[in-house]
């Protein structure tokens, strides 16, 4: 069944926490302005109280309202081309999540938008256990706090990041004559690994490796050029692995072409020209 999205559905939920934005500006970029691309503020940032996008498209702003990635979502090319400047007042405690379903409702107030989410089955890959069995390392770690570390890493003598506390961290660095990826994960599922080579690969990724622990393991790979599938790419030079060799020879896992169940926010219908302020 499908989940309608459109502007009395948003509305409600918008209602439902009872906030909206307590002030908000959209407009379309200065055509031919040169200004690259910015999402800054919000929830969890050093400015909670302001948003502040900058010659964005109206898909960087679906895919920030709704928390999904670019292949989760669909709608008419122009979501991609057109640009527009968007300024918004958060109210004072407002989480991240209610800041998504604000958003979601300025979508549909001011560009109109409707939209629904449904499951569609797209190829990307399913990750599995090798042949030779599991690299992983069980963790010991005791500590409860998780997460990322809130500022930037250390970084050991070989390149990985350092951290003092379970999470996970990865770093770009330099390695013979080419940029190699390092990351590092301390007393973690598999969960966040597979939500980063979803990231690298710009492709859905479903866990079958029925591995339920929490381990330590790090990873070193060559960056990926992203959304293509392939089961032998070639490797770029000696300093380091493509993602999928350095997975299978690393932590001992695979990962295997598939089509995996996603669920996808279709676009319906949208304005160009948004509502004036």
């Amino acid at each position: 069944m499908l989940m309608r999205l459109g502007i009395l559905g948003m509305f409600l939920c918008v209602l439902t926490f009872g906030q909206t934005f307590e002030t908000a500006s959209v407009k379309r970029a200065v055509a031919g302005d040169r200004v690259r691309t910015s999402m800054r503020g919000g929830p969890g940032s050093a400015d909670p109280g302001q948003i502040t996008f900058t010659s964005v498209t109206l898909m960087n702003v679906l895919l920030r309202a709704y928390d999904v990635k670019s292949f989760q979502a669909v709608g008419p090319d122009w979501l991609n081309s057109e640009r527009y400047d968007v300024l918004a007042k958060v109210p004072e405690g407002t989480s991240k999540e209610q800041c998504n379903l604000m958003l979601q409702h300025l979508l549909a107030e001011r560009f109109h938008l409707s939209a629904h989410q449904e499951k569609r089955q797209l190829q990307g890959y399913e990750l599995v256990v090798g042949k030779s069995g599991s690299k992983l390392k069980a963790s010991s770690e005791i500590d409860e706090v998780s997460g990322e570390e809130a500022r930037p890493p250390k970084v050991d003598a070989n390149g990985f990041p350092q951290l003092e506390h379970p999470g996970i961290a990865m770093m770009e660095g330099i390695k013979g004559k080419s940029v190699v990826t390092f990351l590092t994960a301390r007393a973690q599922t598999l969960a966040p690994l597979v939500e980063r080579l979803s990231r690298e690969f710009r492709l859905p990724i479903l866990d079958k490796t029925g591995l339920p622990g929490k381990y330590d393991f790090k990873l070193e790979f060559a960056p990926e050029a992203p959304g293509a599938i392939s089961t032998n790419r070639p490797e770029l030079d000696d300093s380091a692995p493509n993602l999928i060799t350095a997975v299978q020879q690393q932590l001992g896992l695979k990962l295997t072409p598939s089509k995996v169940p996603t669920d996808v926010v279709v676009v319906d219908r949208a304005d160009r020209v948004p509502v004036e302020n």
